[in-house]
């Protein structure tokens, strides 16, 4: 199987500095929602750019403190609240992002041509801050990698407690809109207070959320999750062009409507769990991310980078997702996206208030949709990006944009070296043999 090669190593030109805001800035502690703080979000959103042409460093590191200014709470750092050890906020204390400069003995050409796939050696790209935990990491670290050729590499580590995609993307553009407008106005101001995302007082959890649990792994029932982590994995890469994306709808209209997005989880999901030869009466889960911003009443200001996202579930046996046409499966998308309203994402928060409650990863894939967050158009003066994606492949699925082509979804996922033939198979095996099966008497 064709890997992608180790990059070299990096040579740091200077030590990494902390990019403050340039003028004071608000001192308290920022309230986290419980969207923001749950365990599964305790991480950083790590991005990786290319571009052809390098920024001025100069430039780079004044547009960010000027930034800083307004998204104040970047510049902080993350503590346990005095008042319960369990819930997290920010010290807003303007103590600064990590910002690191290096260099790499490697072409912008030679990256593009294993780009897709990313191993482990491009956490060279990185600047890995010693830390004894996650809340001593600063939500913000930034690295820029010139390379050989006059190009640049920019990673991005953005704390997830803070921002969600949508935020992160609002927040890099701003950024790119200071880099070439230095004395311009924030095209959106950002919008700081979670408390419109505070639990009800009591609680209220009014449905079943069987996208969580808080009960204990039973050691004789399968974790898939823990199974999969265990083995060691490697990344598949799918481009679905507009032609792929609307031959898989063929195969569900005129009967059912579906968006790029329901047909590509239904047959991603179906064919992860087809590779993976599970017992048919398992019980397998897909959870993905849908923005609720305007689902809640009062809708969320413009401007909110936190988190603004529930995380719907779509459930079915084995048997049933296997055997079922790809009809079965863009349904179950469709209804788990469609129970999210007002009523429902309360509840979730309300749910959340009680820290033993846990994402069920157990048996689940988690697709996160990093298309159509205009990630992939970011432009600090000198041209977009050649490339854009994720630092590191895991065995959460991302749908990537695909530069040049914003119709187009890139899947990535990391799967274990003896199912990824297999998953790899069924993700392109689209053919109007299995549209045929289907659409004889199926398709209702």
């Amino acid at each position: 199987m064709l890997r992608s090669p180790e990059v070299p190593d990096c040579f740091y030109t200077d030590q990494p500095i902390l990019i403050s805001p340039n003028r004071p800035t608000p001192k308290h502690s920022l309230y986290l929602s419980n969207l923001d703080d749950q365990k599964f979000l305790r991480f950083s959103i790590k991005y990786l750019y290319l571009f052809r042409k390098p920024v001025s460093i100069d430039i780079l590191k004044y547009s960010l403190s000027r930034l800083l200014v307004h998204y104040y709470p970047l510049a902080g750092r993350l503590r346990c609240s005095p008042e319960d050890d369990q819930k997290l906020e920010v010290e807003c204390n303007g103590e600064g992002a990590v910002f690191a400069q290096a260099f790499m003995d490697l072409t912008a050409d030679a990256f593009l041509q294993f780009s897709h796939k990313p191993n482990r050696s491009w956490r060279k790209f990185l600047y890995r801050v010693e830390a004894h935990s996650f809340l001593d990491i600063p939500p913000l670290v930034i690295q820029v990698t010139n390379l050989r050729c006059g190009g640049m590499i920019m990673c991005t580590a953005i704390n997830h407690c803070l921002c969600d995609g949508i935020g992160t993307s609002q927040f890099l553009h701003a950024w790119a809109h200071l880099a070439t407008k230095p004395h311009a106005e924030l095209p959106i101001n950002p919008y700081h207070c979670r408390h419109i995302l505070k639990p009800r007082t009591p609680p209220q959890v009014t449905f079943t959320h069987h996208g969580f649990t808080n009960t204990a792994p039973n050691k004789e029932n399968l974790n898939l999750n823990q199974y999969l982590q265990s083995q060691p994995l490697v990344p598949a890469s799918l481009t679905f062009a507009p032609s792929r994306i609307l031959h898989l709808k063929k195969q569900c209209t005129p009967s059912l409507k579906c968006t790029t997005f329901d047909i590509v989880a239904a047959h991603t999901w179906r064919s992860w769990v087809r590779s993976l030869d599970l017992s048919s009466s398992l019980t397998v889960k897909l959870l993905f991310s849908v923005n609720v911003r305007k689902k809640l009443k009062p809708e969320i200001p413009e401007g909110y980078y936190g988190n603004g996202f529930v995380l719907a579930c779509a459930e079915a046996k084995v048997k049933d997702l296997v055997a079922a046409n790809l009809n079965g499966g863009v349904k179950l998308v469709q209804a788990a996206k469609s129970s999210l309203d007002d009523d429902y994402v309360r509840s979730v928060v309300d749910l959340l208030d009680n820290k033993t409650v846990k994402t069920d990863l157990s048996t689940t894939l988690v697709i996160s949709q990093w298309s159509k967050l205009g990630l992939e158009d970011l432009d600090f003066g000198e041209g977009r990006p050649l490339h854009m994606g994720p630092l590191s492949s895991d065995i959460y699925c991302l749908f990537l944009p695909e530069i040049g082509d914003f119709n187009a979804i890139r899947v990535l996922v990391s799967m274990p070296e003896s199912a990824i033939s297999k998953f790899e198979y069924y993700m392109n095996d689209i053919s109007d043999r299995e549209a045929n099966a289907e659409a004889n008497g199926h398709c209702n």
